[in-house]
């Protein structure tokens, strides 16, 4: 008989987090994340790369799942090894799927049917209809026939898990009307629906006429933020454009009469009309002008990160009130460093209100704090900081002989992200456990090697390293997910060949382990 195989440590802590053996879920759930993120850490435990596998196609990961073939084919990750969930029949180009958001259930919510506490995929087709898929079975829950007058292409939460926006593509014109001079005055469409049930908010349309040339336009928590190409940010409150501009309410499945045609609501080919047109400019909330529209919200109290609107700026980042646009005191953030890439600032997901500055090898944790005295002000101060493992000397000596044979020595500067000293790619917060994940990248010899790093929220501690067994080529394009007892890296290689490789948390017992190499 073979070694039996112990329970896993994360499935029987989440069975009981789900109440199997104590009423009081919360703590339990806390006290279990607790035990986990000790088990995580520990020296003895280890990170195994249990499989891996190549697609023609992009991969994605949500919570567990690993998706391949446009969402048509569903992992688990969850399990000792992968295994494979569903997998929808195969369909046209037309009817792919190019855009997916993962919802799962609110708490405190009563749904109509008991398949609604499950979890389900969103999903947006290429021609034009919003799926909700089953996210054990993939089985298609629910339709809805988007419109037939333009594409669209982009899903987004407005609301996280309770709102989503669904985004056109941009109208440039046909080149007919170009040629003959007609103005399309309609540059994209925003469909926003509340989820479980589903239910239609309104499809706004972005019009020329109002807002002038707009290069693009989302929104975020109720927030409409239209960009220009100049740089500069607007942001409106879209409630009070729904309430000013709305020409008809509209409800899924209900029949409707529109521009002389009657149809059914979200059914084809009638489809959703588009029922917020603004006519005239909505109250303006906000402006603001940013380098490249690079532009944050967040902070206790609010604070907004923005470039000063120059090239030379590249780099700069302030830190400035949102009540009175007053820069805080030690607000211009600027990493002395000399790479090819550039640093990148954003405020912590943790919602502790600080701000995680980025470099090639430094990742700076600042906060933001009251002065004294001046509580109406703020300062931004280091809270700590994470330094990549390389030698101080950032000099580099040369040797040259000449044809006399003298000996001349050359010193130049090294990059702060040359290949061959460690530099850091990606930093993630890992909120179940609260851990931040560090990816730090070195070139030996022909190939690179990278290592992913957990460090203390709090403090900034260095926990633990899990080496990356394959090689990181830092042409390519790389995604890191830390989740729980799972690291997944995803990369993008030449050709459009995707390569996805699992690692799953083992305890080390100290017997010796064969090398396990599985492959779909």
């Amino acid at each position: 008989m073979g070694p039996t195989r112990k329970p896993n440590v994360c499935s029987r802590l989440s069975r009981r987090a789900l109440g199997c053996f104590s009423r009081d879920a919360g703590v339990v759930q806390r006290t279990n994340l607790g035990i986990l993120r000790a088990l995580v850490c520990q020296e003895s435990t280890k990170f195994k790369n249990v499989w891996t596998t190549h697609s023609r196609s992009p991969i994605a990961y949500e919570r567990g799942r690993i998706y391949f073939d446009n969402y048509r084919r569903c992992v688990s990750s969850v399990a000792s090894e992968p295994r494979k969930l569903y997998e929808m029949p195969k369909c046209s180009k037309s009817e792919k799927i190019e855009d997916a958001l993962l919802w799962e259930c609110p708490v405190g919510d009563i749904l109509p049917n008991s398949s609604d506490y499950k979890s389900s995929l969103i999903a947006l087709t290429a021609h034009n209809w919003l799926l909700r898929i089953s996210a054990t079975t993939g089985k298609i829950l629910e339709k809805i026939y988007l419109a037939p007058y333009c594409k669209f292409r982009y899903l987004s939460w407005d609301t996280p898990q309770e709102v989503i926006a669904v985004k056109s593509a941009q109208n440039r014109g046909s080149v007919v009307a170009r040629q003959a001079g007609i103005q399309q005055h309609v540059l994209l469409y925003l469909a926003v629906f509340r989820v479980l049930p589903f239910s239609l908010v309104g499809i706004l349309e972005i019009n020329k006429k109002i807002f002038g040339n707009v290069t693009d336009a989302t929104l975020s928590h109720g927030i409409l933020i239209v960009m220009y190409s100049s740089g500069l940010v607007r942001l409106y409150s879209f409630q009070t454009i729904a309430e000013q501009f709305m020409q008809q309410k509209l409800d899924l499945g209900c029949a409707c009469r529109w521009g002389g045609t009657t149809g059914t609501v979200g059914e084809a080919p009638f489809g959703i009309p588009c029922n917020i047109k603004i006519t005239d400019m909505p109250p303006l909330l906000f402006e603001v002008s940013s380098l490249e529209n690079a532009f944050q919200i967040g902070g206790h109290p609010w604070h907004y990160i923005i470039t000063p609107n120059k090239k030379k700026q590249k780099g700069v980042f302030h830190i400035c009130a949102l009540k009175d646009n007053s820069l805080a005191k030690n607000g211009i953030q600027e990493m002395d460093c000399c790479s090819l890439e550039s640093d990148w600032i954003y405020f912590h997901p943790d919602a502790s209100g600080r701000i995680i500055h980025v470099g090639p090898n430094q990742v700076k944790v600042l906060k933001l704090t009251e002065i004294e005295n001046n509580s109406s002000q703020h300062q931004i101060s280091e809270d700590f900081v994470i330094l990549a493992n390389r030698e101080n000397n950032k000099n580099e000596n040369v040797l040259t002989v000449t044809a006399s044979g003298r000996v001349v020595k050359k010193s130049f500067n090294l990059l702060d992200d040359d290949p061959e000293q460690e530099t850091f790619k990606i930093v993630d917060y890992e909120d179940e456990l609260d851990l931040l994940s560090v990816v730090a990248v070195t070139q030996i010899d022909a190939e690179g090697k990278a290592h992913l790093d957990f460090h203390c929220n709090e403090y900034g501690t260095l926990l633990k390293s899990i080496p990356l067994v394959e090689s990181w080529d830092v042409t390519y394009s790389h995604e890191v997910y830390f989740d729980r007892d799972l690291v997944l890296h995803i990369e993008q290689k030449p050709n459009r060949v995707f390569s996805c490789y699992v690692y799953q948390m083992i305890c080390d017992t100290g017997e010796e382990e064969e090398t396990i190499n599985r492959s779909c």
